[in-house]
């Protein structure tokens, strides 16, 4: 059996569980497979200041990766002063589909990630869900400039009466995934990790054919579907596992680990 040439993973609840652990095993699957030569993409919601520690904890310096829902793509280069290069910036004007989310959730809070740095936001989000710099700025002078992500969150719901509220507004002109929590993330029409996959595909000359995807969340759904070979973690929700060609171990049981070692055993390489 041949590796995939493209390896795309998913990082919270795919390489890092929800305590941000990352487990020796997990870690040395990935740094083996890197050194068979595959290129392992990260591709995550986080946003490029959220990622870069990941990629670092994983040794990962070389490469490509994608952040905040594909919005974002960089390539990673150590002779760069800040160890990447922004390859593709995608954004748009949001204000559409914030100030009709806003008319049914006054009450939520709202966020602009600034490239780099951090956020831009209408009032505090609750402890950690947010790093970097962060700035409180009014609703009106949030959307003043293109954005590359919104953040969307209402404490106030649970996660499927966000999601059911999501779909009942029915929003346009811009891509939409639901996290986990009542957490919507906001990106220009049409762009997903998977679109942002397919550039990083076609750029590095890989066939369609050659492509493993991992992800846990509904935002890893397109992810999957685009990928030739997909898993879905056992943590991740069912409509998650329906869009995967398999379901592995939870993440915090290394499910990811089992995964990438039976790879790189059935292709006769050492994990």
């Amino acid at each position: 059996m041949t590796l995939p040439r493209l390896v795309a993973l998913d990082i919270d609840g795919t390489i890092l569980d929800h305590d941000e652990r990352l487990s020796d095993r997990v870690r040395d699957a990935v740094q083996a497979l890197a050194r068979t030569g595959t290129h392992v993409v990260i591709a995550t919601g986080r946003s490029l200041h959220g990622a870069l520690p990941v990629l670092d904890r994983l040794g990962l310096a070389r490469g490509y990766a994608v952040c905040s829902n594909g919005s974002v793509t960089v390539r990673l280069d150590p002779g760069q002063e800040k160890g990447y290069e922004v390859v593709s910036l995608r954004t748009f004007d949001p204000t559409p589909a914030v100030e009709l989310l806003h008319e049914h959730l006054p009450n939520a809070l709202y966020a602009v990630e600034v490239l780099g740095r951090g956020y831009k936001l209408t009032a505090p989000f609750p402890d950690g869900e947010l790093t970097g710099d962060i700035q409180i700025v009014p609703f009106d002078e949030l959307f003043a400039e293109p954005a590359m992500r919104v953040v969307v969150r209402s404490p106030e719901h649970t996660p499927q009466e966000f999601v059911e509220l999501v779909q009942r507004v029915g929003l346009h002109g811009a891509a939409y995934s639901v996290g986990w929590t009542a957490w919507l993330d906001l990106a220009p029409e049409g762009v997903t990790k998977a679109s942002a996959l397919d550039a990083v595909r076609s750029w590095l000359h890989v066939d369609p054919a050659e492509t493993l995807a991992a992800g846990d969340g509904r935002n890893d759904i397109e992810m999957l579907q685009w990928a030739a070979r997909s898993v879905a973690m056992g943590n991740g929700p069912a409509e998650v596992h329906a869009a995967a060609d398999e379901v592995c171990g939870d993440v915090v049981d290394d499910g990811l680990a089992d995964v990438l070692e039976r790879l790189l055993a059935a292709a006769g390489t050492p994990s």
